[in-house]
């Protein structure tokens, strides 16, 4: 009578979450490229969820979805390249920590589109990056920028995708290139990418967009902090955030600063001059005039192509930093290395080896094809 109850879990699941595993949970062994061309028309309908799990797969480190993200990635460069179009703009945004760059892009993104709403016939589709910082200790990341843009994320028109930086510095994702793309692919003709938030260190965004933005705080800084060498003199607009209430004349002041700062260094584009914005996400006082600002700037980008050859020089940059990545996972990963590095980490540890020698001891393994080394 009661020994139903004291069978296995397992034996004792219905059969409709049996058939529910059957028909969602298994994975089917279709053809890659019968998955790639699935991902590439659901990606030209908008789809959404479909823009998702691309995502994820190339953020995944699994071998299978490596090679399908590779396909995908490779169909959807070479449809741009047979298009001949830049439809889409994209915009770096970082800043230090608390400066208030997830609530900025919920006011901007909220104008954005209600402009473009009232200016053409086509709206436009707004997608956001958001990189947020991993644990050194466990790996885990929070994920709450999307929590800060809760009108912004139920629009249709827009997708907010939070990523953890995994360790990688820069203030951006391992694969944050790739995003923009398939976010391109799914119709999402404004991408704004915004980046940990971590000091005047974190300028690979730079590399990646076609415009980049640093959000300062008021009474951040004197005129020399404006000046250093960093990511001050990468930056195509300055915006002086929380330009309301009592810090008002802060922001005023602020904004002179880095305007004076800004002369003194060298811009980045012959046809640019940055620009300093005051504007309040509270009362949404200056959005519309870094609206402004960013579309003056990609027409001028635009009309003189250096939005084009920007983009040439990324993708090669890009490629670069794929070939280093895939160097290390390699070296890293190679049973040759692997039998000789905790040896050499050992003897790095007890002060025994050079970190400098046993570092060319590993690179000559790898450069030799693993043959006649003797470990000395």
């Amino acid at each position: 009578m009661f020994g139903r109850l004291f069978l296995p879990y397992r034996s004792r699941r219905p059969k409709t979450f049996q058939i529910f595993k059957n028909l969602f949970c298994n994975k089917t062994t279709l053809p890659i490229e019968v998955k790639v061309q699935s991902f590439l028309q659901k990606l030209k309908q908008k789809d959404r969820r479909t823009l998702a799990k691309a995502i994820t797969l190339v953020e995944s480190s699994n071998p299978s979805d490596r090679e399908i993200s590779r396909r995908l990635l490779d169909q959807i460069l070479k449809q741009q390249k047979q298009n001949q179009t830049q439809s889409s703009f994209r915009v770096g945004l970082s800043g230090p920590p608390g400066v208030g760059k997830s609530t900025f892009i919920e006011t901007f993104g909220l104008h954005v589109l209600g402009s473009s709403t009232t200016e053409s016939t086509e709206s436009s589709r707004l997608a956001v990056l958001a990189v947020d910082p991993s644990s050194n200790r466990t790996g885990g990341s929070i994920l709450a920028d999307k929590t800060r843009m809760y009108h912004l994320s139920k629009d249709d028109r827009v997708y907010v995708r939070p990523s953890p930086s995994r360790g990688t510095l820069g203030g951006v994702t391992k694969t944050t290139n790739e995003a923009i793309l398939l976010c391109e692919e799914a119709g999402f003709d404004i991408i704004l990418i915004e980046t940990v938030g971590v000091g005047q260190s974190e300028i690979a965004v730079s590399d990646m967009v076609d415009m980049f933005v640093l959000l300062v705080p008021p009474a951040g800084g004197d005129e020399l902090q404006g000046i250093k060498k960093g990511i001050v003199e990468l930056v195509d607009m300055i915006i002086v955030t929380k330009d309301d209430g009592d810090l008002k004349p802060a922001a005023k002041k602020a904004q002179y600063e880095y305007m004076s700062a800004l002369k003194l260094l060298k811009p980045k584009s012959s046809f640019w001059n940055p620009a300093v914005i005051r504007c309040s996400s509270l009362d949404g006082s200056g959005v519309d005039s870094v609206w402004r600002k960013i579309k003056e700037y990609r027409k001028i980008m635009e009309e003189n192509g250096e939005m084009q050859r920007n983009r040439a020089s990324q993708r090669k940059i890009w490629m670069w930093k794929l070939i280093e990545e895939e160097f290390w996972h390699r070296l890293k990963n190679h049973p040759s290395i692997k039998s000789i590095l905790s040896t050499l980490e050992s003897r790095v540890e007890e002060g025994s080896l050079n970190p400098t020698i046993a570092a060319e001891e590993i690179i000559d393994v790898f450069r030799n094809g693993f043959k006649d080394f003797k470990h000395k």
